[in-house]
Protein backbone atom coordinates (compact mmCIF):
# COMPACT_ATOMS: atom_id res chain seq x y z
CA UNK A 1 0.00 0.00 0.00
CA UNK A 2 1.32 3.34 -0.35
CA UNK A 3 0.14 5.87 1.86
CA UNK A 4 -1.27 9.02 1.69
CA UNK A 5 1.47 11.12 3.12
CA UNK A 6 4.56 8.97 0.94
CA UNK A 7 2.30 9.78 -2.01
CA UNK A 8 3.54 13.17 -3.46
CA UNK A 9 6.74 12.00 -2.96
CA UNK A 10 6.75 8.88 -4.78
CA UNK A 11 4.91 10.78 -7.96
CA UNK A 12 7.85 12.94 -7.58
CA UNK A 13 10.71 10.28 -7.61
CA UNK A 14 8.74 8.58 -10.51
CA UNK A 15 8.98 11.56 -12.27
CA UNK A 16 12.50 12.05 -11.76
CA UNK A 17 13.24 8.10 -13.06
CA UNK A 18 11.28 8.92 -16.18
CA UNK A 19 13.54 12.27 -16.89
CA UNK A 20 16.88 10.56 -15.86
CA UNK A 21 15.74 7.75 -18.29
CA UNK A 22 14.72 9.89 -21.61
CA UNK A 23 11.19 9.77 -21.17
CA UNK A 24 8.44 11.90 -20.08
CA UNK A 25 6.04 11.34 -16.91
CA UNK A 26 2.82 13.67 -17.98
CA UNK A 27 1.11 12.82 -15.30
CA UNK A 28 1.26 10.77 -11.83
CA UNK A 29 -1.40 9.96 -9.74
CA UNK A 30 -3.31 7.13 -7.67
CA UNK A 31 -4.39 6.13 -4.31
CA UNK A 32 -3.23 3.62 -1.45
CA UNK A 33 -3.51 0.42 -4.13
CA UNK A 34 -2.71 1.38 -7.69
CA UNK A 35 -0.90 4.37 -9.82
CA UNK A 36 -1.89 5.81 -12.90
CA UNK A 37 1.13 7.47 -15.38
CA UNK A 38 1.08 9.23 -18.53
CA UNK A 39 4.08 8.73 -20.24
CA UNK A 40 5.51 10.12 -23.29
CA UNK A 41 8.33 7.32 -25.12
CA UNK A 42 10.47 8.30 -27.39
CA UNK A 43 10.21 5.65 -30.45
CA UNK A 44 13.65 3.80 -29.18
CA UNK A 45 12.21 2.92 -25.75
CA UNK A 46 9.95 -0.12 -25.34
CA UNK A 47 6.76 -0.02 -23.05
CA UNK A 48 8.28 -2.56 -20.86
CA UNK A 49 11.41 -1.57 -20.61
CA UNK A 50 10.59 1.95 -19.16
CA UNK A 51 8.10 0.13 -16.69
CA UNK A 52 10.38 -2.05 -16.02
CA UNK A 53 12.78 1.12 -14.79
CA UNK A 54 9.66 2.86 -12.65
CA UNK A 55 8.77 -0.10 -10.71
CA UNK A 56 12.32 -1.12 -9.91
CA UNK A 57 13.53 2.18 -8.88
CA UNK A 58 10.53 3.61 -7.23
CA UNK A 59 10.40 -0.04 -5.30
CA UNK A 60 13.90 0.48 -4.24
CA UNK A 61 13.03 3.63 -3.10
CA UNK A 62 9.69 2.93 -1.12
CA UNK A 63 11.87 0.64 0.55
CA UNK A 64 15.34 2.75 1.72
CA UNK A 65 13.05 5.41 2.57
CA UNK A 66 11.10 3.29 5.53
CA UNK A 67 8.26 0.96 3.34
CA UNK A 68 10.12 -1.96 3.82
CA UNK A 69 8.42 -4.95 1.71
CA UNK A 70 6.98 -2.69 -0.67
CA UNK A 71 6.76 -4.10 -4.14
CA UNK A 72 4.45 -3.50 -7.15
CA UNK A 73 2.39 -6.03 -8.34
CA UNK A 74 3.87 -8.31 -10.91
CA UNK A 75 1.65 -7.23 -13.97
CA UNK A 76 0.23 -3.76 -15.20
CA UNK A 77 -2.12 -2.38 -18.23
CA UNK A 78 -1.08 -0.44 -20.46
CA UNK A 79 -3.07 1.73 -23.10
CA UNK A 80 -1.99 4.37 -25.90
CA UNK A 81 -3.74 7.35 -26.11
CA UNK A 82 -4.03 10.24 -29.15
CA UNK A 83 -2.15 13.43 -28.11
CA UNK A 84 -6.74 14.99 -28.68
CA UNK A 85 -7.23 12.89 -25.23
CA UNK A 86 -3.74 13.99 -23.39
CA UNK A 87 -5.39 16.74 -21.58
CA UNK A 88 -8.61 15.17 -20.50
CA UNK A 89 -6.21 11.66 -19.52
CA UNK A 90 -4.19 14.16 -17.29
CA UNK A 91 -7.03 15.56 -15.36
CA UNK A 92 -8.63 11.92 -14.96
CA UNK A 93 -4.82 11.09 -13.34
CA UNK A 94 -4.67 13.86 -11.16
CA UNK A 95 -8.13 13.42 -9.52
CA UNK A 96 -7.73 9.40 -8.59
CA UNK A 97 -8.46 10.25 -5.12
CA UNK A 98 -11.67 12.40 -5.63
CA UNK A 99 -12.85 10.03 -8.30
CA UNK A 100 -12.17 6.49 -6.37
CA UNK A 101 -14.58 7.89 -3.48
CA UNK A 102 -17.00 6.47 -5.95
CA UNK A 103 -15.62 3.82 -7.84
CA UNK A 104 -12.93 1.02 -6.67
CA UNK A 105 -9.87 0.58 -8.94
CA UNK A 106 -11.46 -2.95 -9.45
CA UNK A 107 -14.94 -1.79 -10.86
CA UNK A 108 -13.29 1.07 -12.84
CA UNK A 109 -10.89 -1.22 -14.90
CA UNK A 110 -13.55 -3.75 -15.44
CA UNK A 111 -16.02 -1.09 -17.16
CA UNK A 112 -12.69 0.37 -19.14
CA UNK A 113 -12.04 -3.16 -20.47
CA UNK A 114 -15.60 -4.01 -21.10
CA UNK A 115 -16.38 -0.53 -22.49
CA UNK A 116 -13.75 -1.27 -25.33
CA UNK A 117 -14.53 -4.55 -25.90
CA UNK A 118 -11.49 -5.99 -24.40
CA UNK A 119 -11.40 -9.70 -23.88
CA UNK A 120 -9.92 -11.10 -20.34
CA UNK A 121 -9.73 -13.72 -17.82
CA UNK A 122 -10.34 -12.36 -13.95
CA UNK A 123 -7.55 -14.70 -12.71
CA UNK A 124 -4.80 -12.95 -14.61
CA UNK A 125 -5.78 -9.47 -13.80
CA UNK A 126 -6.50 -9.97 -10.34
CA UNK A 127 -4.30 -13.05 -9.31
Amino acid sequence: MIAREKQAQLWSYLGGIARKNGFKAIAIGGTENHIHILLSLPASMALAKALQLLKGGSSKWMNDTGNHKFSWQEGYGAFTIGISQQSHTANYINSQFEHHRKHTFEEEFVAFLAKHKIEYDPKYIWG
